[in-house]
């Protein structure tokens, strides 16, 4: 069970190496393809857009296949779309490896977080999504040592390999799926399918649709445009934009890791509290006039306080609307989270085309206060349904 348990956190490292990727590469990308930067939002869009219409119909394949199968080959997915960015002639042609990027993140995003939810601790919720941190901290360091040498391709293929290695390794562990305590003869738990009309059709699941949107959306605009604001706004070098870039991943990875600490000491909601209470002055840093060594600091922050919202919600699903649907509100939650990854970077990019790159913080803010809004009501109707569970 333990090394089942390490196997789940790694494949989660090969879940985050893709996504921190098109952010830090993005100023060497545009310049070399000779094309706007705001492309990179038509990237962005389609990935997050695959990454949705995975998660949405995700619940029907994982109870069919189970979450093993289905991890392994969404793993095998990115990779193979990793090593096609690695060698893409065009922007054209990262238009097709962005969908099967898309496809294979969502499936494993949806079928794994539901397994823990169901069947481990809020500790290893916590340190899942840390695992989480390091992939897509990981990401960003291996490509600023690849734009000082042999450019953003080598950086793609040097992700490339690290997720061929995750994916050999979930191919070898499969046995230990069936072996797991946790399913019986080799059989995972099958919940209720739950239609998007059905599950629309509850406030507390539309409230909790818009904070999953939120967090991710202040989540992925600042990974897909922290680096292009330092370098165009704040005088970073390509190289020191992705390094910076790496400061704020390492602070979600810090920022999951202490929450999980925290779980045996105080309940899952003071510590999205507390998530809350951090991200609120680091998003006050970045609105600020500062050196670009605080906007480095207020991403790092950011990165502390936002990173622990996401998993600690994920946690909570099984309990705020029970075990027997968790699959299916566990897919259109993770759905409407890459609906914010999906809207964030074009919005960024229509708002600063109009106004300038310097109104991004202001974005980052507005984005925050959406999400303590929707999560102040989805509390009050929890402790109205009697769902409002202080003990996990």
């Amino acid at each position: 069970m333990v090394f089942l348990l390490v196997v789940i956190y790694i494949a989660f490292i090969g879940l985050g190496v893709p996504d921190s990727l098109i952010g830090s590469a993005w100023p060497a990308v545009h310049t070399e393809m000779s094309i706007p930067v705001e492309a990179v939002s038509v990237l962005t869009f389609i990935i997050s857009g695959c990454t949705v219409l995975s998660s949405m119909f995700s619940a029907g394949i994982l109870n069919k296949l189970g979450t093993a199968k289905v991890t392994a080959f969404s793993t095998a997915m990115t990779a193979a779309a990793l090593f096609g960015f690695s060698v893409a002639p065009t922007f054209w042609v990262m238009i097709p490896l962005a969908v099967i990027l898309g496809l294979g993140a969502g499936a494993i995003d949806s079928g794994l977080n539901n397994y823990v939810a169901l069947h481990f601790k809020a500790s290893h919720m916590n340190y899942l999504h840390c695992f989480y941190g390091v992939g897509v901290s990981l990401s960003p360091y291996l490509m600023s040592q690849a734009l000082s040498d042999i450019g953003w391709r080598g950086g793609y293929r040097y992700a490339f390999y690290v997720q061929a290695a995750i994916t050999l390794l979930l191919i070898i562990s499969l046995p230990l799926w069936k072996k797991s305590t946790s399913v019986e003869q080799g059989e995972e738990e099958k919940g209720v399918n739950l239609t998007l009309l059905q599950m629309a059709k509850k406030p507390e699941v539309r409230q909790v649709w818009i904070i999953m949107l939120a967090t991710n959306a202040i989540e992925y605009a600042c990974g897909v445009w922290g680096s292009t604001y330092l370098v165009a706004e704040k005088g970073f070098e390509a190289e020191q934009g992705a390094l910076a870039l790496t400061v704020y991943y390492a602070g979600m990875s810090v920022g999951r890791f202490v929450s999980g600490l925290l779980s045996n000491k105080m309940n899952t909601w003071k510590r999205i509290g507390i998530g809350c209470a951090i991200l609120a002055p680091a998003v006050v840093v970045m609105l600020l006039p500062l050196p670009g060594v605080a906007a480095v600091i207020g991403l790092f922050f950011i990165g502390l306080g936002n990173g622990s919202i996401y998993p600690n919600m994920i946690h909570l699903t099984p309990h705020n609307f029970g075990k027997e649907v968790s699959q299916s509100v566990m897919g259109s939650q993770i759905a409407f989270a890459y609906i914010g990854v999906m809207l964030a970077p074009p919005m960024v990019s229509l708002i600063s085309g109009l106004f300038g790159i310097k109104i991004y913080p202001v974005l980052l803010a507005v984005l925050y206060v959406i999400m303590v809004v929707a999560l102040k009501l989805f509390i009050i109707r929890l402790k109205k349904q009697n769902r409002y569970d202080t003990n996990v």
